[in-house]
């Protein structure tokens, strides 16, 4: 990782929230910024990669990828039972559930389109990208992370040869990021940077909930190259964060760690989805997150807290109201 000489990193945000106005922002501010490449199609993909570079000029950016997972055949009934724990909701809502089906995000596509466009950095989660997408990249010039929750994984990293690791750690918001999803509970950020540190030389940048200076300070001097930040970024002007999500996140206090969702272990606000349906969740992404999508949509679209999955890391009431470039000024503050 010889290109990143940023000490913040914006943390891609897929399905809203992140932005290229938003990636635009933290770049002229100082920051590193990856647009969120997940659930968009390849052309929008590409050009938002235009867009954010014609903002920016030369300075550094990242795309950040989905990994696909492979199918699992036993899911499906797993699945459908929890449709129909889920229906008497949709009724009450009048809105249908939508089709559990799994599929790969585009993944060949978006490598195609990253290769043309040939951002700074191409990072991934959910999975490990396949050693020859791996390759392809570097030999473009394109740097390559991946993310892990658990230090066990870094082996893993580095026998793949990549230039960076993300280390998630349990405070952070949105998704379980690393190729494991468990489903339970993970190292908390400062030790999970510590346990990789020791196992590897590549360098790592760490994620955790980080919404305020003296934690952001605190991880750089526990050495951490880099620290992402998403939640702290989620109330800024220039993020695309639907307005009841900004709402709640003023008034909600307390995360969990739920598949509620999507059927993959995310982090978010509590609320009476969350109570009633996380132990009932299956492991099943994509399904799950299609199956439950018009459900949350609607949820946005009505101002109806209860059906959006709210995310949001553990530092959520440190989030400011601002825009970026004075979110990038407080986190370095300390520095």
């Amino acid at each position: 990782m010889t290109l990143l000489d940023r000490r913040v990193v914006l943390a891609p945000m897929a399905g809203g929230p992140t932005t290229v106005g938003l990636a635009a922002a933290v770049t002229t501010a100082g920051g590193f910024a990856f647009l969120a490449g997940a659930y968009l199609e390849p052309d929008r993909l590409r050009d938002d990669i235009v867009l954010l570079r014609s903002a920016v000029g030369r300075a550094a950016f990242g795309v950040n990828l989905f990994a696909p997972n492979p199918y699992e055949p036993g899911s499906a009934a797993r699945v459908l039972e929890y449709a129909t724990r889920l229906q008497p909701l949709a009724d009450k809502a009048g809105i249908p559930l939508g089709d559990a089906v799994h599929d790969d995000d585009s993944f060949d596509a978006k490598i195609d389109v990253v290769l043309a466009e040939r951002p700074a950095v191409v990072s991934f989660a959910f999975a490990w990208p396949p050693a020859d997408v791996v390759d392809r990249l570097r030999a473009a010039g394109i740097e390559v992370w991946v993310t892990v929750n658990d230090a066990s994984e870094t082996a893993w990293a580095n026998e793949l040869g990549v230039d960076g690791i993300v280390a998630q750690g349990w405070e952070a918001g949105g998704h379980r990021g690393g190729p494991v999803d468990s489903g339970l509970r993970q190292a908390p950020t400062r030790l999970l940077l510590q346990s990789i540190r020791a196992l590897t030389s590549l360098p790592v940048v760490v994620a955790g909930g980080v919404c305020d200076p003296t934690h952001l300070a605190g991880l750089l001097g526990a050495g951490a190259h880099a620290v992402a930040c998403g939640t702290a970024f989620l109330c800024a002007d220039e993020a695309g964060t639907a307005e009841i999500h900004r709402h709640e996140l003023t008034r909600r206090t307390d995360t969990v760690v739920t598949r509620a969702f999507t059927g993959r272990s995310a982090r978010a606000l509590v609320t009476s989805w969350t109570e009633v349906f996380t132990e009932a969740a299956p492991a099943a992404y994509p399904q799950v997150h299609y199956l439950t999508a018009p459900l949350r949509a609607h949820g946005k679209a009505t101002g109806q807290p209860d059906l959006v999955h709210l995310w949001a890391g553990t530092g959520h009431r440190s989030a400011r109201q601002a825009p970026a470039s004075e979110i990038v000024e407080h986190l370095l503050s300390r520095l």
